[in-house]
């Protein structure tokens, strides 16, 4: 039997993995409940990730609706996807009935638009039949799409004691009880409500007398980007969402951010790297293909580009031939500089501290390029010089190329992400390819052009 430490990580072996197939294979079920009740529905979604459709099943159907609800929230959305093919319409609303409101939508969402309706149909519970379908309605990347509904509300109306218990009823309703929200007769939100100052107050004192006026909140129209850089900035687990009349609607916790968070870096890691559309190394080679193809094509134009500018100097190749030698060294620089730049300034960007005027971080960028650009050509001059014996003029050549393309590198790097997000358009985008194409270019023309003026060709 395997035990499970509440202060140890979980992990999934080999022999685990056996024992769980040999008691589906035996149909052992009370063994098998007995092994995964010691887990956390997290730790069960990655056991049946890594088994086959028919097994996971198997587990699905044999666990109850509250412990298979949260697995499957917690599956890998391929298998998730699977699973729910192979459940009635029916099955399906069972596990939803389970959930929260906003993790029900989730779920609800990832089906075909006529299976939607026959699960929404089956669903017994009419409030939560409604309030999905409300969430249904919003964008997926809004706080509506992101909200949940379950939350405590008390009207400021209310004395301290009877506050308690609606409190008391609202809760079983609620997995986590974060804030307490205070809202006035037309439902408008007016303010939060400290547990502490609950709890010492008079039986008798009104809510309206003990509430706390400053509460933070998002309209329900804005990007979920915005709601997780207002939920870091003040360090809340959770946030209520209102409309444009500051009704109430519903919360989101901080779980459903950090999901929103991890998501938005996985997708800008991967236009950082090149690919233009959210995939998984278990995709179709299709669906890779289409999203790497088209920064390898802009890459194989780049690099068509450079080979352009480096043969409309031949003839300055036969005169001084070192100067092939350098090239490698000059692309490598203009890209990892100009990486370097975008990299900070996308983060920036995307934690919003870039603050000041453009030119201002232009000119920053210069003199942090002019800095580096003199410490490595001081370097290179010096190895080109005394190591590969070069010309004194032609080591020269390489140490001012050298400046120039890493200043020019710096601002490249910096000002594209810039322009980019205020043309709203994803600077992530900016890094990877793009950047290291163009300043490959713009390297290897700046590098003859110093070239051609220090020599003389």
């Amino acid at each position: 039997m395997f035990e499970e430490n509440e202060n140890i990580q979980f992990e999934l072996t080999k022999e685990l993995l056996q024992q769980a197939e040999q008691l589906i294979a035996a149909k052992d079920d009370k063994q098998l409940k007995l092994l995964l009740d010691e887990f956390h529905h997290a730790d069960i979604a990655e056991i049946l990730d890594e088994l086959n459709l028919e097994q996971a099943m198997y587990v699905i159907k044999l666990l109850d609706s509250d412990t298979t609800a949260d697995i499957l929230m917690e599956l890998d959305e391929d298998n998730r996807e699977k699973v729910l093919q192979n459940l009635s319409a029916k099955e399906i609303a069972d596990e939803i009935e389970a959930l929260d409101t906003d993790d029900a939508a989730d779920i609800i969402a990832e089906l075909p638009e006529e299976r939607q309706q026959e699960v929404i149909a089956h669903i017994e519970d009419l409030e939560h039949k409604a309030e999905i379908t409300e969430l249904l309605a919003y964008d997926e990347d809004t706080a509506g799409g992101l909200m949940a509904k379950e939350l405590v509300k008390v009207y400021d109306t209310w004395t301290v004691a009877g506050c308690l218990r609606r409190i008391r009823g609202q809760a079983e309703e609620v997995t986590r009880v974060h804030s307490v929200y205070v809202v006035n007769r037309q439902n408008k939100l007016v303010g939060r409500l400290s547990l502490k100052d609950l709890i010492v107050a008079k039986n008798d004192k009104k809510i309206a007398d003990i509430y706390i006026s400053n509460v933070d909140s998002v309209n329900v129209h804005d990007d979920v980007e915005d709601v997780a850089k207002v939920m870091a900035k003040y360090d809340l687990e959770a946030i209520p969402v209102v409309d444009n009349n500051q009704i109430l609607l519903g919360r989101i916790t901080i779980d459903d951010v950090v999901d929103v968070i991890k998501e938005e870096a996985e997708k800008d890691y991967q236009l950082a790297a090149g690919i233009s559309q959210d995939v998984e190394a278990d995709d179709n080679i299709w669906e890779l293909t289409k999203a790497r193809l088209p920064w390898l094509l802009i890459g194989m134009f780049g690099g068509i580009g450079a080979a352009s500018i480096i043969g409309g100097f031949s003839g300055a190749m036969k005169s001084f031939p070192e100067l092939l030698m350098f090239i490698p060294l000059i692309q490598a620089t203009a890209g990892n500089v100009g990486v370097q730049s975008s990299a900070i300034v996308v983060q920036g960007l995307a934690n919003n501290t870039i603050k000041g005027k453009l030119l201002k971080r232009l000119l920053k960028e210069s003199a942090l390029g002019l800095v580096n650009g003199a410490a490595i050509a001081l370097i290179v001059l010096l190895i080109s010089h005394f190591g590969f014996k070069t010309t004194y003029f032609v080591s020269m050549t390489i140490g001012v190329a050298l400046i120039t393309v890493i200043i020019m590198a710096a601002l490249i790097g910096t000002f594209v992400p810039i322009i980019l997000d205020k043309r709203g358009v994803d600077p992530a985008i900016a890094t990877g390819p793009f950047i290291t194409t163009s300043n490959d270019i713009f390297g290897i023309l700046i590098y003859f052009l110093i070239a051609k003026m220090i020599l003389g060709f």
